[in-house]
């Protein structure tokens, strides 16, 4: 018993020695040694002491050195640092800058024949643009190590200075029986009295040519101007004759493709159909809405009437209307691609005349067909599209008619047939003969092929009223023929001296032709080929 307890006791005293000496050997390793840490900073040098393994970023903590957001640091923050080392803080810099520099406008000079030779005329005057550049620049300690720009954005565009220059003609100068007005180069042109005397109009180079039309008595200019505003076609103006500096002035109606006109009477109004902009082709959707204004020439404008509300508009009704007032201003003729009609001015009814077979073109735009109202106001001229015989679709039919719809009844009578799709027939004055008859022609487009009148040029022809007297006048058979266009030409509305006939002006080739039908005689006017419309 007592053996048991004395071992016990030895056991005891070992395990308590055991433990003693574990408690001696857990005290580690000796801590490791300082290192010496010089800091190039700021153009001078920073020396501290810290312990061995301690980062670069604990070097600077301890030297209180702090970095910038773009500060780096060689070698990198989180390296351990085991030696005396050198540590370089460079201290980096962005500089931005903003610069407005001066884009140069370019002068251009440009040849023209409405110019006597050797005389200049300002068209448009200079104007020199703004650009904005932002540029970084990046110092390391102080020194500019690299440049870069990061945007250029046009502020302002540069307008260019645009001079006509008067060049010689070769063109032999034609009197005219009244001012002729024309489209040349965006530009409006005034020939007057004679076809040598020519003056400007309007000179900001962006009229496009949907509407140009001269006010029945020779004072008012209706024109349409493209706009650059992405939501917008284009504008309606009017500018004086008698004062075009001074009397420029915008209308307050915008995005007209097929019609705008003046409206008989003795106050300036205006009537016209306007289209919402689509991204789509065409690039918009008819609205078929027939409005009337009238302005002053201080530039307000008032609605004076309203004939046609917003409207689908039938078959390829998203194509759009045409429209012309009759001599008298009592009704108003329409064209769409399945009907032809009047509306009646006072009670601005609708009335359909013509039923047409609308055209299937295959494409993104629809057949309209032109027409013209008689100077009687009591005939309307157009266009009607007719079925092939035995053709499996009568839509695609290539048969054009020139039709005449009496008003005092008696049905509609064809005048000739196979003209063409594009004939946009124009009711000539009224010529009075030996016997008191009131007489009168229609000029139209004939399609020099017409099965292929949608891509055929064509050439002008005459007929009576009655449908009598056929005849193409212009140009000559051996030479190529016209582009057809709704605004191919105009008639005089006074007689040329010595002719007994009113003269037909044309655009061929983008010049001005004037005929005489009576003589067959054709005179060109124009010789810079830039003409794009023209009225009479």
């Amino acid at each position: 018993m007592r053996l048991y307890h004395f071992l016990k006791i030895l056991l005891l005293a070992g395990v308590l020695i055991l433990v003693g000496s574990g408690c001696v050997g857990a005290a580690g390793p000796e801590p490791a040694a300082d290192v010496r840490i010089e800091i190039e900073v700021d153009g001078q040098t920073e020396v501290v002491q810290v312990p061995g393994g301690s980062t670069v970023s604990q070097a600077l903590q301890t030297a209180g050195i702090t970095l910038g957001e773009k500060d780096r640091v060689e070698p990198a923050s989180s390296s351990t640092l085991t030696e005396d080392t050198q540590v370089q803080v460079i201290r980096v810099e962005e500089v931005i800058e903003t610069e407005q520099v001066v884009i140069p406008f370019e002068v251009i000079r440009q040849p023209t024949e409405n110019l006597p030779a050797g005389q200049e005329k300002l068209l448009q005057a200079g104007k020199n643009g703004v650009r904005e550049i932002v540029s970084v620049r990046v110092f390391e300690d102080g020194e500019e190590v690299s440049f870069s720009e990061v945007s250029s954005v046009a502020l302002e565009d540069p307008v260019d200075e645009i001079v006509l220059i008067g060049v010689q003609s070769s063109i032999a100068p034609v009197s005219l029986p009244s001012p002729l007005v024309y489209i040349s180069g965006g530009n409006a042109w005034l020939m007057d009295q004679s076809t040598a005397n020519r003056s400007l109009l309007v000179a900001t180079g962006d009229l496009d040519g949907r509407v140009f039309s001269l006010s029945n008595d020779g004072k008012w200019l209706l024109f349409t101007r493209a706009e650059e505003d992405e939501d917008l076609i284009n504008s309606l103006w009017t500018v004086s004759l008698e004062s075009p500096g001074d009397s420029l002035i915008e209308l307050d109606t915008y995005n007209i493709i097929h019609y705008a006109g003046w409206v008989p009477g003795v106050e300036p109004r205006f009537a016209f159909s306007t289209v919402e902009p689509r991204l789509s082709a065409p690039g918009w959707q008819a609205n078929n809405d027939l409005e009337l204004k009238v302005f002053s020439e201080n530039g307000w404008t008032t609605r004076v009437n309203l004939l046609q509300e917003t409207n689908y508009g039938g078959v390829y009704g998203w194509w759009g209307t045409d429209f012309q007032f009759s001599p008298q201003g009592d009704f108003v003729a329409y064209a769409s691609p399945d009907q032809v009609g009047v509306i009646s001015y006072e009670e601005a009814e609708k009335t359909v005349l013509l039923e047409i077979l609308p055209y299937k073109t295959q494409g993104d735009w629809a057949w309209m067909p032109g027409i013209g109202v008689g100077p009687l106001g009591n005939v309307i001229f157009t266009v009607n599209h007719a079925p092939q015989e035995d053709s499996p679709s009568p839509e695609e039919s290539p048969v054009f008619n020139l039709v005449a719809i009496p008003l005092t009844g008696g049905g509609i009578q064809t005048l000739a047939e196979n003209i063409g799709m594009f004939a946009y027939p124009l009711p000539s004055p009224i010529t009075a003969k030996p016997t008191g008859e009131a007489s009168y022609q229609i000029a139209f487009l004939q399609a020099i092929f017409p099965e292929q009148s949608a891509t055929s040029n064509y050439r002008v022809a005459l007929i009576d009223r009655d449908g009598s007297n056929r005849r193409l006048i212009f140009p000559p058979s051996d030479s190529p023929g016209l582009e057809p266009s709704k605004g191919w030409g105009a008639w005089s509305p006074k007689q040329l001296e010595g002719s007994g006939g009113f003269p037909l002006a044309v655009i061929y080739a983008g010049n001005i032709w004037i005929l005489d039908p009576e003589s067959g005689s054709a005179w060109q006017v124009t010789g810079d080929g830039l003409v794009q419309r023209l009225d009479w």
